[in-house]
């Protein structure tokens, strides 16, 4: 079962495999693949590995992504949270304990990789080195030394995400695999406000 550090670390959050030389233009083709997805729902299978390979976790939900921004990362099994965040906050509730976690979205270094996703063009070209690897990834490496994670690897095909794969910053490795894709049912930013249920204990981080 995911503890909730290891949760917070990918969602404040990838290879063996030498990447290819640098090219100054892959971080243009991943904002061009990038780009017409607006929208993103659909479900996900995740594995986490310690450093020494061996399975630490595995868990199951559901995902919601509207760019700029936003998203919602739901696990479904085998325990019940949700990472959703909007322009201001990053909130973490777990249910199975009770508790909902607040961060501020503004200032904060350590964005995590559905941040990444969600943001802006000029945020990703400033923050990160891009380049594509032996399996033809997107690989993203932080330039500075607060970012959640190590390396994020994307792969896209057919403007939607099929997989992710993130290296932490303890050397712990997350394979996400995407599925049940939809582009299409429309999204509002209201749908990712999110108020903390009463009886819940509260952690919120200075702004």
């Amino acid at each position: 079962m995911p503890n909730s550090l290891t949760l917070l670390r990918l969602c404040t959050l990838l290879m063996f495999l030498a990447p290819l030389p640098l090219r100054a233009e892959a971080v243009d083709e991943l904002l061009q693949a990038l780009q017409p997805i607006e929208r993103l729902q659909g479900e996900f299978q995740q594995r986490q590995y310690a450093a020494d390979g061996d399975v630490v976790s595995e868990s199951e939900g559901r995902f919601r992504l509207l760019r700029p921004g936003y998203f919602a990362w739901e696990i479904r099994a085998p325990d019940s949270q949700l990472i959703i965040a909007n322009r201001d906050y990053l909130w973490h509730h777990d249910r199975d304990l009770e508790t909902v976690t607040r961060r501020p979205v503004a200032g904060s270094e350590a964005m995590t990789p559905l941040q990444v996703l969600g943001g802006d063009s000029e945020a990703l070209r400033r923050d990160y080195s891009v380049h594509r690897d032996e399996q033809q990834r997107f690989v993203l490496v932080p330039k500075g030394s607060g970012s959640g994670f190590r390396e994020l690897a994307l792969s896209l095909a057919d403007n939607a995400i099929l997989g992710m794969e993130v290296l932490d910053n303890l050397n712990q490795r997350v394979v996400i695999t995407f599925s049940a894709l939809d582009t299409q049912t429309p999204m509002t930013a209201a749908e990712f406000d999110f108020a903390p249920p009463p009886g819940a204990d509260l952690f919120y981080q200075a702004e």
